[in-house]
């Protein structure tokens, strides 16, 4: 064969092959996208991700003493009834801050799943239900909860005194004089500790409630701290934004990529799981089956909403460091309406693969179970779901799954704020 036509149809085929690869990536997803596609891309993506919104109602929530203050109260298992419990114990940074429990352990058993902690500074809801509207009103739930923590406003007191009372003092001030106060007393379920509580009076009381308020504020200030690092999506993001080449560190399969157009297509979990974080931060009711062992009904935001607003450290609260134009989350929080009823936060999916069990009360073992629920949108338990069926084949079921495990990336924080503090308990 003459070599002009021998490098005639090499062009050819090499041609043919280029044109089929191309057309085999659209068909499975590949990386071209339109501008809206990109766009879309571009928002979910952690370097989208918004500076850390101010709360004004912990004026500590910045500083990094606080914060220390809090990375040390965080793990400290005095803080609990039976002193064997912390913050830690549930909220394992190991396991990126939650425990892969379907139920959350303490002293006893709760009943709800632990929701990590990493990024939820930018909620201005916490909790499955919402019942707390700030980072450190939420830590102060748990303390005082007889099957989490187990223990009380004085216990907590006494101890902030004994072992960090110039590292508080540097932070909030002067601590209140404790003489005399019992070393168990508060407003618990526990009718000697309630008892005991009611008998100090009313002033020191409060002195001690501010106490108990600050060290939520602490921690608050170490938990905001936590956040997420880049993941394989993320770098694949940079990659297709960029125009530059992918490398293993950012390359999807083509049955990730063809999850990911799922995600932002067919499969409308874009709705719900959007911005940088992957939440809209809101509450809906998906239809998740009751759990798997006999518990009390679950009504979600519906009580939950009503709580916050009234809840003792909510922002418009006397310990709240905010003013009251500036709780706009609470002063305007629906408490009212059907759609309230059986709806759960929606949490992030950042490091989703790394969460498992699923839902509110670790209902789904698998993501593989996650997105055959949201295929076929079952009737809710009561109330009613907002899911309608995906019709998705077994394949892109398959990919979607795929998809959601390349989310998966490290957490960031200040050096040491991912381990226990030296010498801590």
């Amino acid at each position: 064969m003459r070599p002009d036509r021998k490098f005639a149809l090499l062009a050819s085929v090499l041609a043919l092959t280029l044109v089929t690869a191309a057309a085999t990536r659209a068909v499975s997803g590949g990386s071209r996208w339109t501008a809206e596609q990109r766009e879309l891309l571009r928002s979910l993506s952690i370097a989208s991700l918004e500076e850390l919104p101010a709360d004004p109602s912990n004026r500590v929530a910045d500083d990094s003493a606080a914060a220390r203050l809090g990375h040390r109260l965080f793990f400290d298992r005095r803080l609990s009834g039976n002193g064997a419990v912390s913050c830690a114990t549930c909220h394992m940074p190991d396991r990126d801050f939650q425990d892969s429990r379907a139920f959350g352990e303490g002293i006893g058993l709760t009943g709800r799943r632990t929701m990590p902690v990493a990024g939820t500074a930018h909620s201005p809801w916490q909790f499955w239900d919402g019942r707390s509207d700030s980072q450190w009103s939420q830590a102060l739930g748990p303390l005082e909860s007889a099957v989490e923590h187990g223990g009380d406003r004085t216990l907590y007191a006494h101890v902030v005194a004994e072992e960090y009372g110039p590292t508080y003092e540097a932070v909030f001030g002067r601590l209140p004089d404790l003489g005399g106060l019992p070393r168990r007393a508060g407003p618990v379920a526990d009718t000697a500790i309630a008892g005991a509580w009611s008998r100090i009076p009313a002033e020191r009381r409060e002195d001690v409630t501010r106490v108990y308020a600050n060290i939520g504020k602490a921690i608050a200030a170490y938990e905001r701290r936590i956040g997420f690092g880049k993941s394989r999506f993320d770098r694949y993001v940079e990659a297709e934004l960029s125009g530059g080449a992918h490398t293993p560190e950012s390359a999807l399969t083509p049955d990730e990529e063809a999850g990911l157009r799922l995600f932002i297509g067919k499969g409308s979990c874009i709705n719900c799981h959007n911005g940088a974080l992957l939440t809209d931060g809101h509450f809906h009711n998906t239809g998740v089956p009751q759990p798997r062992v006999a518990l009390p009904s679950d009504s979600g935001r519906a009580v939950g909403a009503r709580q916050a607003v009234a809840g003792e450290f909510a922002c418009t609260s006397r310990y709240s460091d905010a003013k009251p134009e500036e709780c706009t989350e609470l002063r305007f929080a629906v408490t009212e309406g059907a759609e309230l009823v059986r709806a759960f936060k929606t949490p992030s999916l950042r490091n989703v693969a790394e969460r498992a069990p699923y839902m509110h009360a670790g209902q789904f073992s698998t993501l593989d179970e996650v997105v055959a629920h949201y295929d076929s949108a079952p009737d809710a338990p009561f109330g009613h779901t907002e899911l309608r069926r995906l019709k998705l084949s077994a394949t892109q079921r398959r990919q979607l799954a795929a998809f959601l495990r390349t989310l998966s990336g490290p957490l960031s924080a200040p050096p040491g704020f991912l381990e226990a503090p030296v010498g801590g308990r």
